[in-house]
């Protein structure tokens, strides 16, 4: 009997075109995938840590050996790799009930009659596909297991369009056009959408680049058209990531533009303010020497003199500032 808590959440589903019927598996003698009986089984684990499970599972159906290889690996890039009738495939996939994007391993070990999938944590994204096996809802109990691994791929990609659809209207209603400010707080906001962004990418592309593996492998039937169409809304929402962070590019740019011509805003009016006072100060430094031989400073009216000066240095420089249109 299986002793492992987590390993008891495992499920087995069988099901043909007139029949279903779901397990909550308990016992490892209860797995049996390879059973010729014309019923297609999906069989769905937690966890990768159950090493023994996985290899008597393995010895139990007589799968190829080098899947227990592959299974004791901890991590994997993203790959697909056909081994005796059956496909390995390893996709790393964004998960977003939570604001804050994490990530998990999954795992898909694949033949025409059943699909065995691995996934790091608990809770997926596949309940409406069991509710379509439940209830005989469009063609998937007519079709081969391929067609169940199309619609696995299909509710991660789904997901993975609803959920940027939802944070690209949060973002855009944050990051108006009107609001652009170039403030510390903005440019924080604008740099965590793209953060967000460039994790969506990382996630679509990989499972792009998976699904075109997909395209190629001989055990996927040529005729069928849907991993094609997989590929292109993958392609899709790239395209719809790409735009963007183009947009946000856009007004990273704006605001320096923006703190760049404050800047030189600020300089002129400094610079006005010091061509004014420079002849003003000069003046007012030859005067305050103390020599005595100044015979301005004898002059009666020399003070008023002096003012007038001044007075009529600054309104020529004001006049010659609003002339060339520096004001």
């Amino acid at each position: 009997m299986i002793k492992n808590s987590e390993f008891n959440h495992t499920t087995l589903i069988k099901y043909s075109a007139d029949t279903i019927e779901k397990q909550e598996i308990s016992d490892i003698e209860n797995v049996n995938i390879i059973e010729k009986d014309g019923s297609i089984k999906w069989l769905n684990t937690y966890g990768f840590e159950h090493h023994s499970e996985f290899k008597q599972i393995i010895q139990k159906n007589n799968l190829d050996d080098f899947l227990i290889k592959l299974l004791l690996e901890e991590e994997h890039t993203n790959k697909v790799i056909e081994l005796d009738n059956l496909l390995f495939i390893a996709i790393r996939v964004l998960k977003t009930e939570k604001s804050a994007l994490d990530s998990e391993q999954m795992i898909f070990v694949a033949s025409s009659d059943f699909i065995w999938s691995i996934q790091e944590k608990r809770g997926d994204y596949f309940e409406w596909i069991r509710e379509r096996l439940k209830g005989s809802k469009g063609v998937v109990r007519k079709k081969k297991a391929h067609y169940l691994l199309f619609l696995i791929m299909e509710s991660i990609i789904d997901n993975y369009q609803s959920t940027y659809e939802k944070s690209a209207e949060l973002s855009a209603h944050t990051i108006e056009l009107s609001k652009i400010k170039p403030t510390p707080e903005f440019t924080s906001l604008v740099e965590k959408r793209k953060q967000e962004l460039f994790n969506f990418k990382k996630a679509s592309s990989s499972l792009r680049d998976t699904i075109v593996k997909l395209e190629k492998v001989e055990l996927i039937d040529k005729k069928t058209k849907y991993f094609a169409e997989l590929k292109e809304q993958s392609i899709n929402l790239n395209s719809d990531i790409d735009f963007e962070l183009q947009e946000l590019e856009s007004k990273i740019n704006l605001i320096f533009s923006i703190q760049g011509h404050r800047l030189n805003e600020i300089m002129k009016t400094l610079t006005v303010f010091s061509i004014i006072f420079i002849p003003l100060t000069f003046l007012a430094g030859i005067y305050g020497m103390n020599f005595k031989n100044m015979p301005e400073l004898d002059s009666e009216n020399g003070y008023f003199i002096l003012l007038g000066i001044m007075l009529v240095i600054t309104i020529l420089s004001i006049w010659i500032f609003f002339r060339k249109k520096w004001f």
